[in-house]
């Protein structure tokens, strides 16, 4: 008996595949959104896409943006898990940066409270600069 060769890739191309995606996409797009992005390229099952935007966060390589149901590439993947954005409420533009005081101040409160920290986003709404001046 002859096998046939699979046409499955295997969950370390599938993750490239996504990761790939998001940057080129720039902004956070939902999983259904990513889906299209990737569907010329043979990913198209959303088990599929979900399971790699998991291992992806778990990575440290992507984050679920939760105020927007929504995913992107990680700018930062020296954070491990703790990330800090700031959400335009006008324009949608989404920024990623690195606040050390802000994440050891929770750490601090967790380890007081006998919390154990398995993840850390931290979103910020409000208006950008480009929205402001446009606008005041």
């Amino acid at each position: 008996m002859i096998k046939k060769p699979s046409k499955r890739r295997s969950a370390a191309d599938q993750d490239k595949i996504i990761v790939e995606a998001l940057r080129g996409v720039g902004k956070p797009v939902s999983a259904y959104e990513l889906i299209e992005q990737v569907r010329a390229k043979g990913v198209s099952a959303p088990p599929t896409v979900y399971r790699a935007l998991q291992r992806l966060i778990d990575d440290g390589l992507a984050h679920r943006l939760e105020s927007l149901n929504a995913f992107v590439a990680c700018d930062h993947p020296h954070h491990s898990g703790k990330a800090v954005f700031a959400i335009c409420n006008s324009c949608g533009t989404v920024k990623e940066f690195d606040s050390p005081a802000a994440v050891k101040s929770l750490q601090t409160w967790a380890g007081k409270n006998d919390f154990n920290i398995r993840s850390m986003t931290m979103e910020i709404r409000g208006r950008c600069g480009d929205c402001t001046a446009g606008h005041d």
